[in-house]
């Protein structure tokens, strides 16, 4: 990782500066600062639940490396698919303002063959939180290829608590110790996954804390010092189970959730869906008469029959006395009784005195008071066979991705590659089927998306390149007199939420980022089975402000695939490509900038 920062004495100065940093780097960078990586995603193998398997790192680790940034960096990141299948990384959380080219999906990119490299670049712009990125194609994220994201306040905007003492990232998530291609075989045969073999903490399996754990399993312990009080960032990265995060006898202060502060509220256990990120302040105020437990457990389930999908750590104070030892703490919550459990997302505020990435304060947005313009009820369904393959739906229709994505069928006017007949209610008057099919949202709109969770599991949905204000969520069918029941003043703004089954959850979203965006479900199996769609928002009035071009090293494929040339592997052509327009303007601005000197 490099941050570069630049400081002229003089236009020739700046000039000479400029010519010796392109030639150098090549990297695009505008006013604000830049942070650069290298992604080398290959196969390594890891025995994380004692049985040694195939999983895919990134830079030779499992979870990836940090993405460490700053509100309004600019972001490059060159991706080396090493992998034997093509590949795509999306950046969950990260909204990527007016640049859905860089989204990492396949509605708006082409995938990246292998032994191919393509590079991502994009601005943080505005945000500030806990993210991740993760491979959005072909199942692969069930075997790794994740890794977290930290975009941290300006120096000048003030974070609404004290300055914790460190921090300390947790990535979650249910595990198989088959990979990602055996696991596609069994939903492309139309079963269902079944339980998974265990819960992982950051790549490591569970601490040894009973007879049914396994010897010799590499397990996590967290370091920390007595009195001091840590951020804690906890990423769900999961394929399709729900968890309970608890640190034994500690209290967690929750204080920010995908990008956006939180009313500080304590708890002392939580649960985290699938695709969620959430930050909490812990202080270790207990005494060092053993180690503590850090618990990742199966959530929303048969939890009797699910006791070994249970992930363990080890939280280490410097003058621990012992190790830990008894029975797991167990979470304050009965998921028997769910509209107990649904207290806690709704007790999720957002913290309306707090600055975020800019200034003024985030609540000052009175959503509440702006007209809906459009409501979009998405129905999700447990999976069903459509022409003879298990599929998931939303409004009865299964997602099939274009063979040109979409922006690209724009631009080069490819008639067929999709439809915007997407239907804003379900109609049980269809059967389901697959379709290209997805909304026609209008730019500047303020829409309403209900989703419908009439599954048989919890679900979370995602949407990129947008935050939603979450402003209801209810067990039974969404109608309109729910409505009434809002909270329309400071209601969380994020961008993953969970919809329990046979309930609804529904958010409110300002349509001012020009794309083509996303809408998922992030439980892996559903995803992968076609539960998803895409929003298409097009400014009539496009002057160049609105949305950026494709980049100079975008990729082509399906109909356009004649356009793509052959990719030299070469160091220096690798690091440049992409970004010769745009160094060529910048150059030709600081030349007009030295000429009137």
């Amino acid at each position: 990782m490099a941050t570069v920062s630049l400081h002229f004495s003089s236009p020739s100065s700046a000039l000479a500066s400029l010519l010796c940093f392109l030639l150098l780097s090549g990297v695009s960078f505008a006013a604000d600062p830049f942070v650069s990586y290298d992604f080398k995603l290959s196969y390594i193998t890891a025995s994380p639940l004692g049985v040694p398997q195939q999983v895919i790192a990134v830079n030779g680790q499992f979870p990836g490396p940090l993405l460490n940034a700053t509100t309004n960096y600019n972001v490059v990141v060159r991706v080396f698919n090493n992998l034997d299948e093509s590949l795509l990384l999306t950046w969950s959380g990260i909204q990527m303002r007016r640049n859905s080219w860089q989204d990492g999906v396949l509605g708006t990119n082409c995938p990246i063959p292998p032994r191919w490299n393509f590079t991502y670049q994009f601005q943080v712009k505005d945000q500030i939180g806990s993210f991740f990125y993760s491979p959005s194609l072909n199942f692969q994220r069930a075997s790794g290829g994740f890794g977290p994201i930290v975009v941290n306040n300006r120096n000048i905007i003030p974070i609404p608590f004290p300055q914790p003492d460190g921090e300390i990232i947790f990535m979650i998530g249910d595990w198989y110790t088959q990979d990602h291609k055996a696991l596609r075989k069994i939903l492309d045969s139309g079963k269902e996954l079944g339980m998974p073999d265990g819960v992982l903490i950051n790549g490591k399996g569970p601490y040894k804390y009973n007879s049914s754990v396994p010897d010799g399993i590499e397990y996590l312990t967290a370091h920390v010092d007595p009195g001091k009080t840590y951020r804690i960032r906890v990423h769900n990265v999961g394929i399709s189970t729900s968890l309970n995060f608890r640190i034994q006898n500690h209290n967690l202060l929750l204080v920010e959730t995908d990008g956006h502060y939180t009313s500080q509220t304590n708890f002392t256990d939580f649960d985290i869906h699938v695709g969620q990120s959430y930050s909490f302040l812990v202080t270790m105020d207990q005494n060092a008469t053993s180690d503590y437990y850090i618990v990742a457990s199966a959530r929303f389930v048969n939890e009797t029959v699910w006791q070994r999908v249970t992930g363990v750590g080890i939280l280490h104070y410097s003058n621990s006395n012992g190790p830990a030892s008894g029975p797991l703490p167990v979470p304050k919550t009965d998921v028997s009784a769910p509209w107990s459990a649904m207290t806690q997302p709704r007790a999720i505020r957002q913290n309306t005195s707090a600055s975020g990435a800019r200034p003024n304060p985030q609540g000052s947005f009175h959503y509440g008071q702006i007209n809906i313009t459009n409501t979009y009820i998405l129905r999700s369904l447990p999976p069903t066979m459509i022409n003879g393959s298990l599929r998931a739906t939303l409004n009865g229709i299964s997602f099939v991705h274009p063979i040109t994505p979409v922006r690209l069928a724009d631009r080069y006017k490819v008639k067929g590659a999709y439809k915007l007949d997407f239907p804003d209610r379900p109609f049980d008057s269809r059967p389901p089927r697959l379709d290209i099919s997805m909304i026609n949202a209008t730019y500047k709109g303020f829409i309403q998306v209900v989703f419908q969770n009439n599954d048989t599991k919890m679900q979370s949905f995602h949407v990129d390149g947008y935050t939603f204000f979450v402003v209801g969520m209810d067990f039974g069918v969404w109608t309109e007199d729910k409505k009434g029941s809002y909270n329309n003043y400071d209601a969380i703004s994020r961008s993953t939420i969970e919809v329990y089954p046979g309930g609804w959850t529904a958010g409110l979203i300002s349509l001012d980022n020009v794309g083509v965006w996303n809408i998922r479900v992030e439980n892996l199996d559903r995803w992968y089975l076609g539960e998803e769609t895409y929003m298409r928002i097009i400014n009539p009035e496009e002057n160049g402000q609105t949305e950026m071009d494709p980049p100079g090293n975008v990729l082509y494929c399906g109909a356009l695939r004649n356009m793509q040339k052959d990719q030299h592997h070469s160091a220096a052509t690798s690091i440049l490509n992409g970004h010769l327009k745009l160094m060529f303007s910048m150059l030709m601005a600081l030349l007009a900038l030295v000429f009137t000197f």
